[in-house]
């Protein structure tokens, strides 16, 4: 009988082992229907604004560019912070507890609480729109991953804007700058205007905000102050646009702003990058790191330089300034309207 016992529990124990071997899953993701791997990631989105949904939808098409789609080899899921630091942290923090197999991360707040959050747990960080990785300690000085998080930069092509700011508004002074002093990216940008702005033949002011609540009464004194406003790539500050605008336009003071979806609702003019492609280049560095091809740890973050000019027709005509041809010519984009 005691014999009997032992050769049915040898032969569970069997049974259990291949089971167990039958079910077993890659580091990175789990076996699909088809044999496949299938992913979870998540993205944390730091606010809602048309540069930063473009980087999310540039992210999915670099992915599914490289084979890996929502809905079939892929599961998303998406939050967004609404432009509040601690939301970002809960975010990145439900995310590194769910174990996912990548966090995307948009925008340097929500790459820093993301990477806090996951360095710990051995998930790998991809962000995007993260101005200056080095500012923000994602990398070294050289580039090189601090951790297992890469991404790409959205870093401002500060002189490319100024020389389009001089070119519209021959006699302009003073440039106005409303940005957050939380963010790292914004400080940083600053910084390079303040280095440029000589160059050009402008004075810079600039005003710092905590909050979107704060930027309607700092946006009104600025505009006593210059001749134009220009944005950055701040998150809260382009959360509240439209209210800047609608004070800016009843002085009659330009905004310029710093890619294709703020000239669509009515900034004048910008020289700056094509989201949906820095979103793709986000995805395909991501689906290398799903793959196994590579590790965050040990690849660099990558700089987009190519800037291009959008300009606003309509805003031109209410603001009574004439675009010069060569301008008008070289532009990736001109509106006729302004977006509502």
């Amino acid at each position: 009988m005691k014999k009997k016992m032992i050769s049915l529990m040898i032969t569970v124990a069997l049974l259990t082992a291949f089971a167990g071997c039958g079910a077993a899953t890659s580091a990175s993701g789990s076996e699909n229907s088809s044999g496949g791997e299938n992913y979870t990631i998540g993205i944390s989105q730091f606010a809602e604004h048309g540069s930063l949904d473009n980087c999310r939808e540039g992210f999915l098409e670099g992915l599914k560019g490289e084979g890996l789609e929502e809905g079939k080899n892929l599961t998303v899921k998406v939050n967004n912070a609404a432009s509040d630091m601690g939301t970002a942290a809960q975010i990145a923090q439900s995310f590194a507890a769910d174990d996912m197999d990548l966090i995307c991360a948009i925008a340097t707040p929500a790459a820093q609480a993301a990477y806090n959050a996951a360095m710990d747990k051995g998930i790998p960080v991809v962000y995007t729109a993260v101005t200056n990785p080095e500012e923000a300690q994602l990398a070294d000085s050289d580039g090189n991953p601090v951790g297992a998080v890469t991404g790409t930069s959205d870093q401002l092509p500060v002189e490319a804007q100024l020389k389009m700011i001089r070119e519209l508004l021959p006699e302009a002074k003073t440039i106005g700058i409303l940005y957050t002093t939380s963010e790292a990216n914004s400080v940083y940008s600053i910084s390079q205007y303040e280095k440029l702005a000589g160059d050009y033949g402008f004075t810079l002011e600039t005003a710092g905000v905590t909050s979107t609540s704060e930027v309607s009464l700092a946006a009104a004194d600025l505009l006593d102050k210059v001749d134009c406003l220009t944005n950055l790539t701040d998150n809260t500050v382009v959360s509240a646009l439209p209210s800047i605008l609608d004070a800016a336009n009843k002085k009659n003071i330009p905004v310029f702003g710093s890619e294709i979806e703020q000239v669509k609702i009515g900034c004048l003019a910008a020289e700056g990058l094509d989201y949906i492609n820095l979103g793709k280049e986000t995805g395909k560095m991501a689906a290398k790191i799903l793959k196994g091809e590579a590790s965050a740890e040990e690849m660099n973050y990558e700089l987009l330089t190519d800037s291009s000019l959008y300009i606003n027709q309509a805003v031109a005509d209410n603001l009574g300034i004439t675009i010069p041809d060569s301008m008008t010519e070289r532009a990736v984009e001109v509106f006729e309207e302004i977006e509502q």
